[in-house]
Order: structure tokens, then sequence, then C-alpha cells
């Protein structure tokens, strides 16, 4: 199976997402990742807009 690298921007909008109520195993299985992988994004970029995310 092909590894697929996300982008920050891509990162940001699927925990925009969940924040606006998709179910953390909807999501996951949507984009193809796993649920560890959501919550290290979601330590990592939660609470950062995409500006935000840029800078770092």
């Amino acid at each position: 199976m092909r590894r697929i690298r996300f982008t920050e921007d891509q990162i940001i909008g699927v925990l925009r997402e969940h924040e606006a109520g998709v179910k953390t195993a909807d999501l996951c299985r949507k984009h193809g990742i796993s649920d560890a992988t959501f919550y290290t994004w979601k330590s990592k970029y939660g609470g950062l807009t995409v500006s935000d995310a840029a800078r770092l």
C-alpha cells in the first residue's frame, strides 16, 4: 500500500471536519488514516489555522 503524505493544510482540514461534528472513526476511514495518526495530528495541529501552521 502506498503511503500518502498529507500537507499541513489538509491536516487542518481534517481537524476542522472533526470540530464540525464528524465522528473520528468516520474521518479516519474517509481519509485512510489510523486513529493514532488522527490523535497525533490533533495534539500537534489542534487549534491552529492554516496561516498559523505556515509559520511552523
